[in-house]
């Protein structure tokens, strides 16, 4: 821990404080003393309220708990269930109809649907990569990945499979762009006459869809094309090694991929204290000031990373077009559970974490409006509110940002947010949750794994949960999913707002994702979570099949599909007849999973992680589905489906697999065979305190955990 320093009564971090007055502050437009004083009287005026809404939390818990231990063994109520949850003002009746009336939204997140990438924001070079991701190339996509259904050869570049792949961008084009009386795969010239592109003589089908090129129109460098609101640049170079073989000199597809990106400081971070909060909080000020850099080495070469160009073209009328060469970016903030030791408050008290991140990157998000060709031009701040608890706590997030922006000088909803339905009681109440943020909503997101989580925490004391993929299979979760993007529409998001579906989490496996992922555009979802830039580049290719506004314009005009009493179906297993065997592969990967995660976010400070399950599948790992599998062994204990004797075997037995896992990482530290590290012991926490957890969430535990490490390598 560094020294403190007083600023107007807050004990802050040196270190954040260094941060903050020498780099965030300059060129921001907001004098040291306006931002201190600000803050602190922030903290002050919000802190209290903080405290209650999780008071609030605990006493809606302690009162669900009760009666359902009141009624084990009895048949399900779920009329009496549902009274009882409005009696206690869990569940609250929904308001008249309306529609949000956010503006100054930008294109990216009003009227082009696509991929959204998520990554952890102290990771510069992720960062880099998920900004850049706005363009990718197809070609790379489908040679370096499984999405043609094998994985490239080993060695160099082979000319079969490359010829699979201009083959199969071909067919993409024929589907998006179609041509009259020819096919992409026979023409022999691109070039542009009199503003109009033609493939040899031929057009378009729909000659709207040409919106630019670059260079000669009689022999352009590249031509771009449009469809569903997604750009295609088609470049063409007969020096390039695949552009010299093609008959047209088609040298490469780039196709318009991460349209938005979420810089995360929340779920797939490792950040516990002033040095963590500085690192996540610096990389998101070198995106808004546009000079971030990450530094890597790649072969026998330093490359350095940086944010890329817009993108140049002339459009058919002869005039300049430029394309941002950007995904816009949304900044997760942390939800109003956890504090942090970087700040103090007057009476000596952690700061909570949410309440300085909405300041800090909120002042940070600034520098963009005060540059040109920046993330919004629209003069607006993207972030994300995660894990909040019903319309009272969407309302405090709304007073939050007003009063941030008051003492920063800004208009009131400048800050734009984004809010996770991924809590049940914001499901539940998901219209009256719109409402109370419908000046400054630009996005509903369906966070499925944190959902399950808080599903099985709600309902801990209902009976023993099924076994996971059978949980995914219940009604509950169908009726959520579609629900959400039903009142999503109701409220008028369409054309103003992005409603999200949730992550593709198996990043090596392309080619399940582009048979099972076109399902989120047809669902109505304008855009869905993707692990990298590649996945982005490939789920861009889902958009252009489907016209999203189409489908939500006829998910509209046929009213809601699931409503309340489907979403209040408790997922508790009604067949309980498992073998030993079946309840101890569950407890076992469920323990596999905690453990691979966990051990890195302890030891090494990784809050997202691909992780091998137990078949040695890599999946990717966050606070969220660490929240399912430790809720799910804590659930099962608290109904004794297994005992705290065979949890702990499974524990210590999957822990040896992690080992193994991990050999190939140095920095690695082995759990076994004595089983005292203290990411072993925070996994133990997890499981076997799980039940007493706040709303099941694992930050406690794991920034408890790594501040004890951290502590004991000083």
């Amino acid at each position: 821990m560094g020294q403190r320093i007083d600023k107007n009564g807050l004990q802050v971090d040196e270190r954040l404080v260094r941060f903050l007055d020498d780099h965030a502050l300059p060129g921001s437009g907001v004098s040291t003393q306006q931002f201190w004083s600000g803050f602190a009287q922030l903290i002050q005026t919000m802190s209290p309220k903080n405290k209650a809404l999780l008071d609030r939390r605990d006493q809606l818990q302690s009162q669900i708990d009760d009666w359902h231990t009141r009624r084990q063994n009895q048949p399900h109520d779920h009329e009496g269930y549902k009274s009882f949850l409005k009696d206690i003002g869990y569940l609250h009746e929904e308001g008249p109809d309306f529609e949000i009336e956010t503006a100054n939204v930008d294109p990216e997140i009003a009227l082009v649907p696509g991929p959204q990438l998520v990554v952890p924001i102290t990771n510069a070079r992720y960062a880099l990569n998920a900004a850049n991701a706005r363009w990718g190339s197809l070609y790379d996509c489908m040679y370096g990945t499984d999405a043609m259904g094998t994985l490239p050869p080993k060695g160099g570049y082979d000319r079969g499979r490359g010829a699979r792949v201009v083959a199969r961008a071909r067919v993409f084009l024929d589907d998006a762009f179609p041509l009259v009386g020819t096919s992409h795969a026979d023409v022999r010239r691109y070039h542009v006459r009199d503003g109009v592109l033609l493939m040899d003589e031929c057009p378009l089908a729909e000659p709207e869809k040409f919106v630019g090129y670059r260079g000669n129109p009689k022999a352009p460098d590249a031509v771009l094309l449009r469809n569903n609101g997604l750009h295609v640049e088609l470049v063409f170079d007969r020096a390039h090694f695949i552009g010299c073989r093609d008959q047209a000199l088609l040298a490469d597809v780039q196709i318009e991929s991460a349209v938005s990106a979420i810089m995360d400081c929340e779920d797939s971070v490792a950040c516990v204290d002033a040095e963590d909060k500085v690192a996540a909080y610096a990389n998101w000020l070198g995106l808004m000031n546009g000079n971030l850099e990450a530094t890597l080495e790649k072969g026998s070469k330093t490359i350095t990373r940086r944010l890329s160009d817009d993108r140049h073209y002339t459009a058919p009328d002869g005039t300049d077009l430029t394309l941002k060469g950007r995904a816009l970016m949304w900044v997760r903030n942390v939800g109003h559970l956890m504090t942090n030791p970087a700040i103090l408050d007057a009476e000596g008290n952690e700061v909570f974490e949410g309440l300085m991140d909405a300041t800090i990157t909120t002042l940070i998000g600034m520098h963009d409006l005060r540059r040109e060709s920046g993330n919004s031009v629209h003069g607006s701040i993207y972030i994300v509110k995660p894990k909040m608890h019903g319309p009272e706590e969407v309302a405090f997030t709304d007073e939050i940002f007003t009063a941030v922006e008051a003492f920063l000088g800004l208009p009131q909803h400048t800050v734009k947010i984004g809010v996770m339905d991924e809590e049940r009681r914001t499901s539940v109440n998901l219209k009256e949750c719109i409402r109370a943020a419908k000046h400054r909503l630009a996005f509903i997101n369906t966070g499925f794994l944190d959902r399950t989580g808080d599903e099985i925490h709600t309902s801990m004391e209902a009976g023993p949960f099924s076994r996971k993929d059978f949980i995914k299979r219940k009604a509950w979760i169908g009726g959520y999913e579609n629900q959400n993007v039903d009142i999503g529409l109701e409220c008028g998001l369409s054309g103003k707002a992005q409603i999200g579906k949730g992550m593709w989490a198996m990043p090596d496996m392309m080619a399940a994702m582009m048979e099972q992922k076109i399902e989120h555009p047809k669902s109505g979802a304008n855009c869905a979570w993707v692990p990298s830039p590649t996945a982005a580049t490939l789920h861009a290719l889902h958009y252009h099949a489907i016209d999203v506004f189409a489908v939500q314009a006829k998910l509209r005009a046929g009213g809601r599909r699931a409503f309340v009493d489907t979403l209040l179906d408790i997922p508790v297993a009604t067949y309980r007849k498992w073998s030993t065997d079946q309840i101890i592969r569950e407890v076992e990967n469920n323990a596999q999973g905690i453990l691979g995660y966990v051990v890195r976010w302890i030891d090494q400070g990784v809050g997202c992680s691909k992780v091998p399950d137990i078949n040695d599948v890599g999946l990717m790992e966050d606070r969220a589905t660490c929240r399912i599998s430790s809720q799910h062994i804590a659930n099962w204990l608290n109904h004794s489906v297994v005992t705290e004797d065979e949890v702990m075997a499974s524990m210590k037995k999957m822990a040896e697999v992690v080992d193994r896992q991990n050999a190939d990482d140095p920095e690695y530290r082995a759990m076994a065979p004595a089983f005292d590290t203290i990411a072993f012991q925070a996994a133990c926490d997890l499981v076997f305190d799980g039940r007493n957890q706040p709303a099941g969430y694992t930050e406690p535990v794991l920034h408890r955990r790594r501040l004890e490490l951290k502590a004991a390598q000083l």
